[in-house]
């Protein structure tokens, strides 16, 4: 369990999925559909404030860079962070929201794959966070022409290491988006 003291609740954060930047992303539609449908889950257990329009308005602000805060269970609406860096923590106010919240587990869904899915997990865990990831639930775009893997190697190597990730007195893994649990909701 997390290393964080009284933090009992989960938090969806979606990485940004918006249109800028998953347009021409791998499977970018079943991607999408499985983020929705997570963005609602997590709602349903939230009461009637919902999230739904902050995901619709980080996909029509297109170039923003976004990460959508505190979610699933919090009782609070989605909160979109406009963030610099891959690591959606670094030099944003997402651990002031979410020490606010008590969340301490963190399922983690978007796009970039390979820089800020990988950085925001890492600095998840590494602050002391549970970090899962849906491992169907995230994407990046081609840049083989730079070098890199295509991408579903890209994703299906996040998707493998993160299963196997650990850190003391914290937990971390991958699964897909019909077995996330938002457990430690209020």
């Amino acid at each position: 369990m997390t290393t964080l003291e009284n933090r009992p609740h989960t938090a969806l954060l979606v990485i940004d999925v918006q249109n800028g930047v998953v347009e021409g992303a791998h499977r970018r539609d079943a991607v999408v559909a499985n983020v929705g449908s997570l963005v609602e889950k997590a709602e349903a257990g939230a009461g009637p404030r919902r999230v739904g329009p902050a995901l619709r308005r980080a996909f029509d602000e297109g170039e923003r860079r976004l990460a959508d805060g505190p979610r699933a269970g919090s009782g609070r609406r989605g909160a979109a962070r406009e963030k610099t860096y891959g690591d959606a923590f670094e030099d944003t106010t997402l651990e002031t929201v979410l020490s606010g919240l008590g969340v301490g587990r963190l399922v983690v869904v978007g796009a970039q794959t390979d820089t800020c899915i990988r950085s925001a997990l890492h600095g998840a865990l590494t602050r002391g966070y549970d970090a899962t990831l849906v491992s169907d639930a995230h994407t990046t775009e081609d840049l083989t022409a730079w070098g890199a893997p295509p991408p579903d190697q890209v994703i299906a190597h996040t998707n493998l290491y993160w299963t196997h990730q650990t850190a003391p007195g914290r937990t971390a893994g991958a699964v897909e988006t019909g077995a996330v649990d938002f457990g430690g909701a209020p």
